[in-house]
């Protein structure tokens, strides 16, 4: 088989699959998914609309919880055209510039939302260690120059991963294990030397993903250390629960990603398919929970909602 990555006649191509033990085009997980996509684009929208459009969260608590949903569309959307491709169409095939493509988007996306988790995380160690200073700490500047921060982090920490590896050759099997491209996938497939993509790829995470859970990490042991100086515990209650969201949207993008990370390194002796359901929730579960757990425990959202459905029925009725 040509060790090069495609001619004029016969460009480079890869295989696609999906979940394994099920048929490509099945109807019955195919109609689910397109409900979790439209789940996940409704909710991520609303929020982004009712961020804008209500003054009483313009705050930098919620311009931080709109960069979330923007990195939790913009992994949506990555995913998107291969998922449905798979299991509406039956369609496996990726020609490999749109595979590496699709792969940038998705790891960009993910060093942007971890990125936004660790700012999120310095917004309550503020809001509770120094409660007095928020408002002169985080003002509308420095909350941008973060968000541009963060963003061109994602952008240019991944864009190396994407380069060296479109100049790898690729001639063994190119069936990939996911439904999308993921580097560590594509990597598995070249035929010379990784050693300098797998440096790279293992730099590029620790300089993310890394250190961003060891800065949450550290934020919150400052900010239980905060809490426990309180002495009243109804003023203890009431800090920590203004923690819960941003400690559910950790735990929900970290835990996917750790054990993602496990099975990869330790696990490739466990079934295809723990592979295939790990690598979907890392990339499908935070963008579908984070909105549904901001609206269900932020009272300013949750009442928000309420509002606008009271609205709605009562113009129903009208």
């Amino acid at each position: 088989m040509s060790s090069s990555n495609g001619t004029a006649s016969s460009p480079l191509t890869f295989i696609l699959t999906g979940i394994p033990g099920l048929p490509m085009s099945s109807y019955w997980m195919a109609l689910p998914l397109c409900c979790l996509y439209l789940l996940m684009l409704l909710g991520n929208c609303t929020l982004l609309w009712m961020i804008k459009t209500d003054h009483s969260l313009h705050t930098p608590m919620y311009y931080f919880l709109s960069m979330l949903s923007v990195a939790d569309l913009g992994l949506c959307l990555s995913t998107l055209p291969t998922m449905l491709a798979i299991f509406w169409f039956k369609s496996t095939s990726l020609r490999f510039e749109a595979c590496i493509v699709q792969m940038y988007f998705i790891h960009s996306f993910s060093a942007i939302e971890s990125g936004v988790l660790v700012a999120m995380a310095f917004d309550r160690f503020v809001a509770i260690c120094y409660p007095l200073r928020y408002t002169s700490v985080l003002t509308s500047s420095l909350i941008m120059k973060a968000g541009g921060a963060i963003f061109m982090r994602g952008i240019c920490v991944v864009l190396p991963v994407a380069v060296l590896i479109k100049k790898m050759p690729f001639c063994r099997s190119r069936v990939l294990s996911h439904s999308f491209c993921l580097h560590q996938d594509m990597l598995r497939l070249v035929c010379g030397d990784v050693r300098v993509n797998s440096l790279y790829g293992l730099t590029a995470v620790i300089l993310t993903k890394g250190l961003d859970s060891l800065t949450i990490l550290l934020s919150y042991m400052m900010i239980i250390r905060a809490i426990l100086s309180i002495v009243s515990q109804e003023a203890q209650a009431k800090a920590f629960s203004t923690c819960i969201s941003h400690l559910c949207a950790v735990l929900i993008f970290y835990i996917p990603l750790i054990g993602l990370s496990i099975i990869h390194r330790f696990g490739k002796h466990l079934p295809h398919l723990t592979h295939t359901l790990l690598a979907d929730a890392y990339l499908l579960v935070p963008p579908v929970l984070n909105p549904l757990v901001y609206s269900w425990k932020t009272k300013q959202i949750r009442r928000r909602i309420l509002i606008l459905l009271c609205r709605r029925g009562t113009q129903q009725r009208v």
